[in-house]
């Protein structure tokens, strides 16, 4: 699995491709779809598969202030497309100068120019070029007129609901990550190198690895029950708290999970952490021990979550 500059001449052996064009922040339901069509054409034609996306996201570019949003980190997307057959990654850093080119001008400069595509298949929601001035219909006339083939692949519904980001990150939002999971076909996971913190976790019989939310999305703050797994492959149960820590001062963001029967060093590994079912919001105790006896509690209820055994 390659990792392409979109701005940037592609590869002889990768010219001439099927790419799947879009966003594809979650690699949900209906962006599988999008990249299963890609692959199966270029299969079917003998053509190199690629799967293009944006990073960082447009309404990051247009919108700096806008609250963390993103579902998937650029490396995690990457290793979805490769498992759904893509032979290359092509990233389109977008900036002020992709920004302003009009839709014509990223078909001639980056899909001929630099792609050399030999087809496109997009959602037939997709919108592209200055001002949101290209569309599927816009694309296909370019096909046309390039060379290349076209195809839009229209949404995807699960028990008569359209899947989409915004649904997911609203099930997020409101902590129905087993909902989320089904749009996304796996859990919600968040990666990151695990810090030093103020280590009183392991003062009282809890100790967490440490994880800065960066852009992801924050989900409802509250306890968890998690599956981790390590850099080395090492799959962990546990719970996590994910929030401001209200029972400390000062308050501090963090995903902080608890992994059972571990107490190997993580410090400084990158990691990654499911979510797989909210157990409650957070809470502030009247002192450690009330917290702790609520923290065995939910430890209790995440191990018969993850053992499949909860009702």
């Amino acid at each position: 699995m390659q990792r392409l500059d979109g701005g940037s001449a592609i590869p002889p052996h990768l010219a001439g491709g099927i790419v799947a064009l879009g966003n594809f922040d979650g690699f949900h339901l209906g962006h599988q779809a999008v990249v299963g069509e890609a692959v199966a054409r270029a299969r079917a034609e003998g053509r190199p598969a690629l799967v293009a996306t944006f990073d960082p996201h447009p309404v990051r570019h247009f919108r700096p202030d806008a609250a963390p949003f993103r579902l998937t980190t650029l490396d995690q997307r990457e290793r979805l497309f490769a498992a759904a057959g893509a032979d290359a990654m092509v990233v389109f850093g977008f900036d002020g100068a992709l920004a302003g080119l009009d839709a014509e001008a990223f078909v001639a400069e980056r899909l001929v120019g630099a792609l050399r595509v030999g087809g496109v298949v997009t959602g037939e929601d997709f919108t592209f070029g200055r001002h949101k001035g290209g569309n599927v219909a816009v694309l296909r006339a370019a096909g046309i007129a390039h060379g290349f083939s076209t195809d839009a692949v229209g949404a995807v519904t699960l028990n008569g609901d359209t899947v989409s980001s915004t649904a997911i990150r609203t099930h997020l939002k409101n902590g129905e990550v087993r909902e989320a999971a089904r749009l996304l076909t796996r859990p919600y996971t968040i990666a990151g190198v695990v810090q030093h913190g103020d280590k009183v976790g392991r003062t009282i019989g809890y100790p967490t690895a440490n994880i800065d939310m960066g852009n992801y999305l924050r989900p409802a703050y509250g306890i968890y029950a998690v599956r981790g797994r390590l850099d080395d492959g090492q799959v962990l149960n546990g719970a996590a708290n994910l929030g401001i820590r209200p029972q400390f001062s000062p308050p501090k963001e963090l995903l902080e999970p608890y992994f059972f029967d571990f107490d190997g060093d993580l410090y400084g590994r990158t990691i990654e952490v499911s979510l797989i079912e909210y157990l409650r919001p957070e809470a502030k105790f009247d002192g450690l021990a009330a917290l702790i006896e609520q923290m065995d509690a939910d430890c209790a209820r995440a191990r018969e979550v993850l053992s499949g055994t909860h009702s």
